[in-house]
């Protein structure tokens, strides 16, 4: 990442799963900035910079994307697929974290360019670990692209 800030961008209607994921990458100092939203027509108008994200200096690209599916006003899926299908955000990782393990979910994610599908564990400290972990991976390890 060259030094630069890490710039997570968390789209995630349920806010105490949003809590933990922003306090436990916070914690391990993992992410510089969260971006939290918690619907998908709002994600998608910060990242195609419409309305009050139209300048870029106050809305840059983010890292990584951490996407819910079961989301108000654009569901999840769909906000993937329109990511994965604009020429200047497909190169953002998409994990999809959400709490559905309905293999038809995890196949459309997929087949619509998902980077990685996690299903959230149920208890606190499993979700903590998850999250630790993915942190660590995304924004640590994985070698990606500017954006």
């Amino acid at each position: 990442m060259n030094g630069e800030p890490i710039l997570v961008m968390l789209v995630e209607d349920n806010l105490d799963h949003a809590e933990l994921v922003m306090r436990t990458l916070e914690d391990h100092r993992i992410a510089n900035k969260i971006k939290h939203f918690t619907d998908g027509q709002s994600a998608l108008d910060y990242l195609f910079r419409r309305g009050e994200y139209s300048d870029p200096e106050s809305s840059p690209r983010p890292h990584v994307i951490l996407l819910d599916l079961r989301l108000p006003r654009v569901d999840g899926l769909e906000v993937l697929k329109i990511v994965k299908e604009d020429e200047k955000l497909k190169g953002i990782p998409v994990v999809v974290l959400t709490t559905s393990e309905a293999e038809k979910d995890v196949t459309r994610a997929y087949y619509n360019h998902a980077n990685s599908y996690l299903v959230k564990p149920l208890g606190y400290e499993e979700f903590r670990k998850l999250m630790e972990d993915l942190g660590f991976y995304w924004l640590g390890w994985n070698t990606h692209p500017q954006v």
